[in-house]
């Protein structure tokens, strides 16, 4: 009987707990640059789960950033939408977010170093840091292929109409994961002829990589409840990233 009752107790004590276990932990997390901080939108799912950095458009990290990084840990990723910007900074108008990336772009180890920040607050966590893939939308997936020229080790770089042109002096030498690109044929601010541009780069600094175009799909096409949204665009290559994080991770 009190055999029984013991046992009783123990189930009666794992199984809350397994549960609560299953539940991805919503937090934010701050880290600082050069004195300045940061803070990014963080889900667990477990410790040893595979994490995914998510870069922001200039619209700063925002309700679109945190749905998908919801999307992903549905599908048992560790998520950290990171934030490049600075905590509490609005980017509502066009002129902040014209200055904002503007001065990330003049300043590339400058949004390097954010990033490796972000990083390193994952490894804070808990979390294995390098066990991972960035994604980024639009500006966020210019930043996720500066990370790749960085050298960073991560499993790849995944931006999501991102712009696609190498500064000068830079290169995919260092690169140590593999690309994959998703873009729009009918994209008005990255050019076909910068697509191309990459592919080539790639290609000649032996880089694995796949890029993917979509007919009819302008910039921003993954933008949710946007006019610039296509669905087809959008659910064909949000299927791919969930295939490739498999198939990395």
């Amino acid at each position: 009987m009190r055999k029984t009752i013991k046992i009783m107790l123990f189930l009666l004590i794992l199984i809350p707990a397994l549960h609560l276990a299953a539940i991805p932990q919503e937090k934010r997390i701050s880290y600082k640059y050069q004195g300045t901080e940061y803070e990014g939108y963080f889900i667990r799912v477990g410790n040893n789960n595979p994490l995914v950095y998510l870069v922001h458009d200039w619209d700063g990290l925002n309700d679109y950033e945190i749905r998908r990084a919801k999307m992903l840990s549905q599908e048992g990723y560790n998520v950290f939408a990171i934030d490049l910007f600075g905590k509490g900074v609005k980017a509502d108008s066009m002129d902040d977010r014209r200055r904002l990336t503007g001065e990330l772009y003049q300043n590339r180890d400058k949004m390097r170093g954010i990033m490796l920040a972000s990083m390193k607050a994952m490894k804070d966590a808990g979390l294995k840091e390098t066990n991972a893939v960035a994604a980024g939308y639009c500006f966020g997936g210019s930043a996720v292929l500066e990370l790749a020229r960085s050298g960073t080790a991560l499993k790849g770089f995944v931006p999501f109409h991102g712009g696609l042109a190498t500064p000068d002096g830079q290169d995919f030498t260092r690169t140590k994961g593999k690309i994959v690109v998703f873009h729009g044929t009918a994209d008005a601010s990255v050019s076909m002829e910068e697509f191309a541009n990459l592919a080539s780069e790639l290609e000649k600094s032996g880089i694995s990589h796949e890029m993917i175009t979509y007919s009819g799909a302008p910039h921003a096409f993954t933008v949710f409840d946007s006019p610039r949204y296509q669905k087809t665009a959008d659910e064909q290559s949000w299927a791919r990233f969930l295939r490739f994080l498999k198939e990395e991770l």
